[in-house]
Formats: structure tokens, C-alpha cells, sequence
């Protein structure tokens, strides 16, 4: 355990080359801020304030993750991330170096800064808002929105209440399946201790939306959190958390417009809430609006809120709009600080695949198959086997993606069409007209099913009338169009280019709009995309 200290705690240190603003939570060298952030940002707060003493595994367990549950490997690659963001070499550190069979050490003392250095603390720094949802089919938008909102500030002496309900954020921001079913549980005893607390209900409705959203569970929990959302608002309609978490529940159930309503309303209610202005910026760019997603998410950015889904968006929304180096800046960042970020580990290949970088695509599908899992890599995965002219291991990577999230329709379709056994001659045709009679909503990624089901059945001109009204309802990855090999036999029609040169009209428009705009941050995008039009 640390030694009891009675001094005062600087608000700042000089460690090296390094300074690091505890009030703020930023790191910066020469003057350049590093991206320490969370619980990385932690460890080495805590690290600081050790000195130069060998600090043991258990002692980092207790002080920086206590109460949630984690072991020696947790902790040994948080370390690996913090010296990633630090761009310290483990082999060599010039910051933190192991010390085998004892734990971690400071490469050198670290000295309090001046306080006339020390920069002023931001208001609302100590506490993390909810954040986030859908990245294919809405599910990225809500995601953030729930991991945001991690960490509460702790009142001085704390109710059981308060205690029981800052445990259950804990856990909900730590991002990880098994802590998530804890916070669902404590959120759940505030709850049964008091039917009418709305913090619980909403914490409790967030965090069975997170089930789904982000840990492979099933519909019923977004159900619910609709449910318990809608009882808080018919309580207190003002209240913008619900109206955001009701949001999440329809985003990680794939409604958009009903998540959009949502979030519009939370931002109404709340302008200050950063987390749903990004939330509704991602379900834009499902719509199609690139540059009111883009703009959205600039101005989230300007908050200066801790958005831990932001730069995902941002990379993206400039993929979308033809800036991808830019967008691939962003990925490649991602994609090597943030191991547990689903959605990430999803995006990068995909982005790789996308641009017809099949072998690093292949390299940065494999090692994110050892991360957490999500269906779009299985999906991913079957895709590049088809490209490889292997149907066989296409056919385990659409079943694997079946299995993940069985009430998932595009894996299910997938499974089928390429399993050993092929399915009866009319039930993709028979599958397609279901599926299109309940697309009323005109989510782009169904009637992209649609067409894949019609193609299958030999309706080509139904196909590419799918194709069509999936870009009318806001699609817009003409790259993922022109590649994958799904669609392949459809590229050698006239109304396949047709699809293709709508999709170049759109962006090119949107991307005007965005090159105009007053409000575009300095610097965000060059001067021309990456990527023509068309």
C-alpha cells in the first residue's frame, strides 16, 4: 500500500522532459499535449506521486482500478499503452521501467512544477459525461454517450446512495463486458432501494443498452432501457440524460430517426452535452450528413469534453468525405493506443479493405481478432477470404459472425448464402421481400442487404433498385462498394454506376459545404480530398 501522506499534493510535475497538469489531466512535452487520458492518465498520476519507490502490481490494482476487478495482465498493459502514448520504449524506457517479479518505477524523480506553471482547472474536468452509439448501423453514436459519463465527482462524505451509484459508473466507464454486468447490478439495488431514483434508472437503462451495444447481448436489454428511460421522462420530461439514454436504447437497436429525435432533444434540453451532440453527429453520417456530422462533432470537440468515440467519428466523417489521409491518421492512432476499443479495432481494417490495402488489411485484421470481438471483423474476415477465392473459410467467418449476435439479420444472411449447404431455391428472394417490407424506415444497411438477397436470387435490376435506395437513405461508402467482392458481379451493370456516380454527386456536394464553412476548425482537412469524387 502507499505511504500516508500529510503535505499538500502538487498540481503539477516536471518529470523529465514531461510536464504533467494533474487539474487538468493533460501531459504535454515542449509545450505539445500527448494523448494520456484515463486510466492511463491514472497510473501515472499515481506513479508521480510515489517518486522514484518501486510501486507493486497488487498496490496499482488497489489504488488505481480499485473497486473493479483486474489482474497482473490488465495492469502490464496499461503500462504497454501509457509508454505508447509517452513514446517511451519499454526496452529501453526513458519513463517507466519494470521491474521484474516487483513491479514499476520511474525512470527519474519527478519534481513538483511551480505553481505559477500550474494551469487552471476546467470546469468539470473531474467528472467524465456519458458518450456514444452505432458505427455500421447506429451502433457506434450511443456507445460514447454511455462511456463518457464514467466517473462522477465524489461528494465529501458520501450517502449510501451516492456511494452505491459512483461504484456503478466506476464500473460502466472501465469499458469492458464483465464490469458492465456489475454496474448493471448496483444499479439495480439503487434502484430496487428506490423505485423512483431517475440516476439509477437512467445509469441502469445506459448500461443495458451498453450490453448490447458493445458486449454482444441481446434486443431485450434495449427494450428494457427504453422502457426505463421513458418511465423517466414521463416523470420529468426536462430531464436530458433520459431523453439521451432513451436515444441510445433506439440507436443500439438500429432506429435511427427515433435515436436522432432523441439526442436533438437532449441537446435542446442540455446544450452543454457534448456526449449527445456526438452521439447524433455519427447517426448524420448514417443519414448521409457529412457535413452537419461533421460539424457536430467540431463542435463537441470544442467543449472540451473527454470523448472517448470522438476521434473514431472524426475519422470517418473525413473517410467519407474523401479526406482519408487524414482519416487514416486518425485509424492508425486508434487502432495502437486503444486495444479494448470495439469499434476501433473494427474501423482500421475495414478503412485498410476499404482502400484496396488488402495485405495490411489482412496484418490488422489478424492482430485485432486477439482484441475484443466484434461481428464486422468475422464480417471482414469473409470478405477477404472471398477475395482470396476461399468460400469455405468465408462461410466459418459468417457463421463465426452469426453465432457472436444471433438476432443480427446481415450475419444470418450471410451464413446462409455461403454455407456448404446452400439454402431452398426462392428463400433469398422470399428473405429480401421481408426484409424490404420492414424497411420502412430506410436504414441504408438493410436495403445494402436487400440487394445482396436480390442479387443471389438472380434479380439483378432489384438489386440494383436496393442499392439505389439504400444511397436516398444516406449511404455513402462508395470505396466499401466498389470492393468488396459481395456486390462484385453487379459492377459490370449500367445502373451499378449509376449507384456509384449518385454516391460521388452527394459527397462532392457535402464536402463543399464543408470547405465553405466558417465554422470548420483550422487545420482538420487539406485543402482537397485525398479521394476524387468521382
Amino acid at each position: 500500500m502507499s505511504d500516508s501522506r500529510t503535505t499538500a499534493m502538487p498540481s503539477a510535475y516536471a518529470f523529465d522532459d514531461l510536464r504533467v497538469d494533474l487539474a487538468r489531466q493533460r501531459v504535454t512535452r515542449d509545450g505539445v499535449a500527448l494523448d494520456v487520458a484515463g486510466l492511463s492518465f491514472q497510473l501515472l498520476r499515481y506513479l508521480l506521486e510515489q517518486g522514484d519507490r518501486v510501486v507493486g502490481f497488487d498496490e496499482l490494482i488497489d489504488q488505481v482500478w480499485s473497486p473493479a476487478i483486474v489482474n497482473e495482465e490488465t495492469v502490464t498493459q496499461r503500462v504497454k499503452l501509457l509508454r505508447q502514448a509517452l513514446d517511451d520504449d519499454g526496452r529501453n524506457p526513458r519513463y517507466v521501467r519494470s521491474v521484474r517479479g516487483r513491479g514499476y518505477q520511474l525512470c527519474s524523480l519527478p519534481r513538483p512544477a511551480s505553481e505559477d506553471r500550474a494551469s487552471p482547472p476546467v470546469a468539470g474536468s473531474a467528472s467524465r459525461q456519458w458518450a456514444f452509439g452505432a458505427l455500421a448501423l447506429a451502433a457506434l453514436a450511443g456507445a460514447a454517450a454511455w462511456l463518457l459519463h464514467a466517473r462522477a465527482p465524489v461528494p465529501a462524505v458520501p450517502s449510501a446512495r451516492e456511494e452505491l451509484l459512483q461504484r456503478a459508473r466506476y464500473y460502466a466507464g472501465i469499458g469492458q463486458a464483465d464490469n458492465n454486468e456489475r454496474a448493471i447490478a448496483l444499479f439495480e439495488q439503487a434502484l430496487d432501494a428506490d423505485r423512483d431514483d431517475a440516476v439509477a434508472a437512467v445509469g441502469l437503462s445506459r448500461a443495458l443498452s451498453a450490453r448490447l451495444c458493445l458486449y454482444n447481448g441481446t434486443p431485450d436489454a434495449a427494450l428494457r432501457a427504453q422502457s426505463l428511460a421513458e418511465a423517466v421522462i414521463a416523470r420529468a420530461p426536462g430531464d436530458a440524460g433520459a431523453h439521451s439514454a432513451l436515444a441510445y436504447s433506439f440507436d443500439c437497436r438500429g432506429d435511427v430517426d427515433a435515436a436522432i429525435r432523441e439526442y436533438e432533444k437532449a441537446v435542446a434540453l442540455d446544450p452543454s452535452r457534448a456526449d449527445s451532440r456526438a452521439s447524433v453527429a455519427n447517426l448524420y453520417l448514417v443519414r448521409g450528413r457529412l457535413a452537419d456530422a461533421l460539424e457536430a462533432n467540431a463542435v463537441a470537440a470544442k467543449s472540451g469534453t473527454a470523448l472517448r468515440f470522438l476521434d473514431l467519428q472524426f475519422a470517418r466523417n473525413l473517410e467519407l468525405l474523401g479526406f482519408t489521409a487524414e482519416a487514416e491518421q486518425r485509424y492508425a492512432k486508434l487502432f495502437r493506443l486503444y486495444p479494448d476499443n470495439v469499434f476501433g479495432n473494427v474501423a482500421y481494417p475495414r478503412f485498410l479493405f476499404a482502400q484496396g490495402r488488402y495485405t495490411e488489411a489482412e496484418a490488422a485484421l489478424a492482430d485485432a481478432m486477439r482484441r475484443p470481438r466484434h461481428p464486422d471483423l468475422l464480417l471482414l474476415g469473409g470478405e477477404l477470404a472471398l477475395l482470396h477465392g476461399d468460400r469455405a473459410a468465408a462461410a466459418r467467418a459468417f457463421a463465426d459472425a452469426s453465432s457472436l449476435r444471433p438476432h443480427q439479420s446481415l450475419p444470418q444472411t450471410l451464413s446462409r448464402l455461403y454455407a456448404a449447404s446452400p439454402p431452398e431455391h426462392d428463400w433469398a428472394a422470399r428473405r429480401a421481400a421481408d426484409l424490404a417490407g420492414r424497411s420502412a424506415d430506410d436504414v441504408p444497411d438493410s436495403w445494402i442487404e436487400v440487394a445482396l438477397l436480390r442479387r443471389e436470387s438472380g434479380d439483378v435490376p432489384g438489386a440494383i433498385d436496393a442499392l439505389q435506395r439504400a444511397v436516398s437513405a444516406g449511404f455513402r461508402d462508395r470505396a466499401w462498394l466498389q470492393g468488396t467482392p459481395l456486390l462484385r458481379d453487379l459492377a459490370g451493370e449500367p445502373g451499378f454506376a449509376a449507384v456509384v456516380d449518385a454516391i460521388g454527386r452527394r459527397v462532392a456536394a457535402e464536402r463543399d459545404h464543408v470547405l465553405a464553412a466558417a465554422w470548420l476548425p483550422p487545420g482538420l482537412v487539406s485543402a482537397k480530398p485525398a479521394t476524387p469524387p468521382g
